[in-house]
Formats: structure tokens, sequence, C-alpha cells
């Protein structure tokens, strides 16, 4: 459906030629996408089963929840959030460092411009697809099954699922490289290690550190949550509160995640500024 079609001229015998942006296939073909997004809608909202009498308590039972937040527990900041949040953050620097160990080869597979193999490039697709398939939180559940509760379900949680998204992002980085100083090297006869270091990398490294720290920026958002499911790091101590109806200890874990994500956007954004 082409939004810049052709107009065409509807004459009649005694009226003067009117001009139409669309034909009438075209906008029957806009009505009819309209009226399954709408569709789609409201069947949508059937199944979401929503209770009418919740729906209108819950600006009462907001507001109730913000008054047995205040104030703040701002002792248990040093005795159990301080150490859970140095472990998230713990989690998702060795989770994005370690997807690292699969993702560059995956890149390098998937990048049709350096691996010609069609096989091979749908083999590391097939990988990089299932990576970002699959949630953090189904990662840590598998994980936490296998390893135990902790902080090591979390990492591996972290690096698997972020496999795709480094990978298919620096994938794409590889390809777009200007191909002359490529064939300028293959050239004088360099191996291809000396091919991949010397004309792809220079070229590729700007948007590989770019995409690495908006993933790390990532990771810790998703990190703080893994808890919940038992792989460490701030959402045990959130779960655990939430669970002994600890409502200040819930509100000072919520705005040191809050203070540490904004905190962390600033150091990502300077940081990239530098490597542009």
């Amino acid at each position: 459906m082409k939004a810049d079609a052709v107009m065409t001229p509807v004459s009649h015998a005694t009226d003067s030629p009117k001009w139409q942006r669309f034909t009438l296939g075209q906008r029957s073909a806009r009505y009819m996408v309209y009226l399954i997004i709408v569709m789609s809608f409201f069947a949508s909202l059937r199944t979401v089963e929503i209770i009418p009498e919740f729906l209108l308590d819950a600006p009462e039972q907001l507001a109730d929840m913000f008054r047995r937040m205040w104030p703040m527990d701002f002792a248990a900041y040093p005795t159990t959030i301080h150490g859970a949040m140095l472990d998230t953050l713990h989690i998702a620097t060795l989770g994005t460092l370690l997807s690292l160990i699969l993702a560059v080869p995956l890149a390098l597979m998937n990048a049709n411009n350096i691996v010609k193999s069609s096989l091979v490039n749908w083999i590391a697709k097939f990988f990089l697809v299932a990576s970002r398939s699959v949630n953090s939180l189904i990662w840590a559940l598998l994980f936490v099954a296998i390893f135990g509760p902790g902080v090591l379900a979390g990492v591996l949680a972290v690096a698997l699922r972020s496999v795709g998204f480094v990978g298919k992002l620096f994938s794409e980085a590889l390809e777009e490289v200007n191909m002359g100083s490529v064939e300028a090297i293959r050239a004088t006869g360099a191996s291809f290690t000396s091919v991949l270091i010397k004309a792809y990398w220079p070229q590729a490294k700007p948007a590989f550190f770019s995409i690495l720290l908006f993933r790390w920026d990532i990771n810790v958002r998703e990190s703080a949550v893994l808890g919940l499911v038992g792989a460490g790091g701030i959402g045990v101590v959130l779960n655990d509160a939430m669970n002994l109806f600890q409502w200040p200890k819930v509100a000072m874990v919520l705005t040191t995640i809050f203070a540490v994500v904004l905190l962390i956007e600033f150091i990502v954004v300077q940081v990239r500024k530098r490597l542009m």
C-alpha cells in the first residue's frame, strides 16, 4: 500500500474533473487496516478481563500505598540496599562482557560481506534471533532452576539475552563499512585476520563501543528485576520487602534504582559523545 499514489482524475458527464489522491482499491485497503486495528484492540480488551470495581478503586489504593511508603526507610540503605545494588551493577557488567564471547563471532558469521556462505549466515542469524526472542526473566528462571538462586544465574541470563542484541547490531555495523579500504588491504595479500583488524575494525569500532554501552545501560535496568525470580541483585531485596509489606523500604529500593539508572544514563551519554 503506497501513500504516494498517483492522483487519478474522476470525470462525469456533467461535472468537471475531480482529483483523488488514492484509488478506490487503495482507500479500501487503508480502511480495512484501520478496521483490523480497531477489531484487534477490542478483541484484546475482552481477554484482559478488567474488573470495574478494582479499576475505579485504583486511585484510592495508589494514594494509600504512597502514604505507607513515606517516610522512606533511609536506614535500610547501608545495611541491605547498597550491597544488593552493587550486585546488580556487577551482574549487568559481567553479563554484558560475557555476551561478547558469543556475540562477536556470531556477528562476523552473520555479516554477509565477511562470510559469503548463506548457510553460515542463516546459522548465525538463528542463534541471534533465538537469544533475542527469550526475555531475561525467562533466561533467569531457567538458570535458577539449573544453578540455584544467586548472582550466577543473573549473569548468565543477562549474557544470553545480550548476545542477540549486540551481535545483530554489530553485524549491521560491519556490513556498512566502506569496502574500498577492505579491498585495498586484501589486494596486498593480507590474511583474513589482518583484514579484520586493519580494515573492518577501525570503521566499526565507534559503533561497537556505542552498542556495548547502550546494552550495558539496558542490562542495568533489567538486572534490577531479575532478583524477583531469585537471580540476585536489588530485586531480591525488593521482593522480600514487598512480601513483608515493608513499604518504606520498598520506596527506598525504588528510589535507589531510579537514581542509579539516571546516573548511568548520564555516564553512557557522556562516554558515547566522546566516542563518536
